[in-house]
């Protein structure tokens, strides 16, 4: 559980719920509220959340809090827990492997409360934060296959793009060099 996130009193019987209903789900999530300077704000429609085949869902941007995640340890055991060499976004990774294989279900509740916006929040200690997910796509390539794989590719020329055009801003040769080469393999790859 992050420890900005708060849990409401009857999530866990939701969830526990689902997964005695629905033995063959292996991981659910649930909706969130979020708070800002103690009042609650609304949440952008690319964090919307969905249940089912959501991999592709899922590649742009983590839409699964780990407070409002409920796995069986088999996927754990699976996909080995989350990538510690990721400083961030080893939640993004660990779900994406998941949906990469598996249906995750919603519970279309808000049973977790996100607090945002203080300093010492991991999204705002590192710049660049899809670095990381790159990093994570990179290494995701190769375990899924037919559209997954085309949908990843794709994300991952959007987000050297991105990097790309950062690169240029402050003038970083190497990372240019190396983010104009994977776009071109990638383009490539593609046609």
């Amino acid at each position: 559980m992050d420890s900005d996130d708060q849990w409401k009193k009857e999530k866990l019987q939701h969830q526990v719920q689902l997964h005695q209903k629905q033995k063959n789900i292996l991981m659910s999530y649930t909706d969130e509220v979020w708070i800002r300077d103690q009042k609650e704000i609304k949440i952008p429609k690319k964090f919307k959340k969905h249940g089912g085949e959501i991999f592709e869902k899922c590649l742009s941007h983590c839409i699964i809090a780990p407070s409002s995640a409920m796995l069986h340890r088999s996927l754990l055991e699976e996909f080995g827990g989350f990538d510690e060499t990721l400083e961030v976004c080893e939640d993004y990774d660990l779900w994406l492997k998941v949906a990469s294989k598996y249906f995750i279900a919603l519970v279309d509740i808000a049973l977790i409360v996100k607090h945002a916006g203080h300093e010492d929040q991991l999204s705002f200690k590192h710049w660049g934060m899809d670095r990381f997910r790159v990093q994570s796509l990179q290494n995701l390539q190769e375990r899924v296959s037919g559209s997954k794989q085309v949908a990843l590719k794709q994300e991952l020329i959007k987000k050297y793009s991105l990097l790309l055009k950062g690169a240029i801003k402050y003038d970083r040769i190497p990372q240019i060099k190396i983010y104009e080469k994977r776009l071109k393999e990638l383009n490539n790859e593609l046609n």
